[in-house]
């Protein structure tokens, strides 16, 4: 796939998919469609932890694009309002694992349920075929991503 438009085209929505939900201001509006209040610099995470569960703070720091110490200072802010409790890992008591408590699932939950009424409404004119294809083809395209090598290690191309 060497067509250079297509690639730009495909660089430049994403970059407008990005620049969207990394806003501040639609995290806020959701947090408020949610009825939830909770600081939105703390958001990214209680979202990650209720999506894909327990996690290890640096797993989690490397995942929202935030360094450990920033992300370690966020989760106690969270674990002091009842949203995140962190214990030792078992296997390794040097790690430190996050995870969502009741409460915080509770939160999330709202919130995930305000995004799907905003997804619902940015697709309310599309047709189910389209509905699947974009999520279908969105998690190929997510999924292959994942698989490419580091830049340092990524092979050069020549042409």
């Amino acid at each position: 796939m060497q067509n250079t438009h297509i690639l730009d085209e495909l660089a430049g929505g994403l970059l407008d998919i990005v620049n969207f939900l990394n806003a501040p201001q639609r995290d806020e509006a959701l947090l408020r469609a949610a009825g939830v209040q909770l600081d939105r610099a703390l958001f990214p995470l209680l979202a990650r932890l209720g999506m894909q569960g327990p996690l290890g703070v640096a797993e989690l720091a490397e995942q929202v694009g935030r360094d450990y110490t920033t992300v370690s200072r966020q989760l106690a802010k969270l674990e002091s309002i009842g949203l995140v409790s962190r214990s030792p890992d078992s296997d390794d008591r040097r790690r430190s694992i996050a995870e969502i408590t009741a409460e915080g699932n509770i939160r999330f939950k709202a919130v995930r349920e305000a995004r799907r009424r905003a997804l619902t409404h940015a697709l309310a004119d599309w047709s189910e075929e389209d509905r699947q294809s974009l999520t279908r083809l969105i998690r190929r395209f997510a999924d292959a991503l994942g698989d490419l090598p580091l830049p340092a290690d990524a092979p050069v191309d020549a042409s």
